[in-house]
């Protein structure tokens, strides 16, 4: 880390907790967000601002006029262009030091996984379970730590699973593929234009610590926010032996 670097980070090296380590640990990080939309924009705003050295985007949908509502990142003479150019653009001006890739596509399950395998945390801010399950099977295969997050109408929730250990649960021991028949989607329910933010910023802090090595993350715990009431909400998660992902991977191994 260079002194111009000591600048930048020096709020994160003046924490007892933190330091230089932990930052040049962000330095050499390459961390994965699938989805540049409420969730996706305010985590990669952390994300940037705070060092990661690399940051692939991928979101294959283009900046809508009713996107602007919440999802920070874009302005307006973003609207019709890719979310993912758009959102790189918005980095590079707050942190031109790094690298952002911008992959403009809807990623199927063979892509996610090659992404999956070339970062060191995902971020999952998609909108729709099928995404959902495909990135967590690619994590659960690569190993790789996952932070989840969701958020529509006022009910926003964040977990983390860090799939890099035996015991700990994925993504489909909380949300089995047979659950997905109650979808909700933004353009039908509405959604509380701060709770994404909110949510997304959770999931930027948890990568940050799963990366950096600090504090106590989200593992194994569901976090729950009720923006109506300004609630919060926390469930323990266990992994599911018979799981048909994350189950039948670690018998194979």
């Amino acid at each position: 880390m260079d002194d111009h670097q000591r600048l930048r980070y020096s709020r994160h090296l003046l924490l007892n907790e933190f330091g230089e380590e932990a930052q040049e640990r962000l330095l050499a990080a390459h961390a994965l967000v699938v989805g540049a939309g409420g969730l996706g924009s305010a985590a990669l705003l952390y994300l940037a601002s705070s060092g990661f050295g690399r940051i692939t985007i991928c979101d294959g949908d283009r900046v809508d006029l009713t996107n602007l509502q919440r999802q920070v990142i874009h302005r307006v003479d973003s609207v019709g262009q890719p979310k993912a150019a758009s959102a790189a653009a918005t980095l590079a001006g707050i942190n031109p030091e790094i690298r952002v890739e911008a992959l403009d596509e809807r990623a199927g399950p063979d892509r996610l996984m090659a992404l999956a395998r070339s970062a060191d945390v995902v971020l999952d801010c998609s909108d729709n379970f099928a995404t959902r399950h495909a990135l967590n099977r690619a994590c659960v295969a690569a190993r790789k730590p996952l932070v989840s997050g969701a958020g529509i109408r006022f009910d926003g929730q964040v977990a983390v699973f860090d799939l890099r250990r035996d015991e700990a649960p994925c993504y489909h021991c909380l949300f089995g593929e047979d659950a997905d028949a109650g979808e909700e989607r933004c353009a039908t329910m509405g959604v509380f234009a701060p709770l994404v933010g909110i949510i997304g910023t959770l999931q930027a802090a948890e990568a940050i610590k799963l990366v950096a090595g600090v504090g106590e993350t989200l593992a194994g715990r569901l976090l729950m926010f009720d923006a109506l009431a300004s609630r919060w909400h926390e469930v323990r998660l266990a992994r599911d032996p018979e799981c048909a992902v994350c189950g039948a991977q670690r018998a194979a191994a």
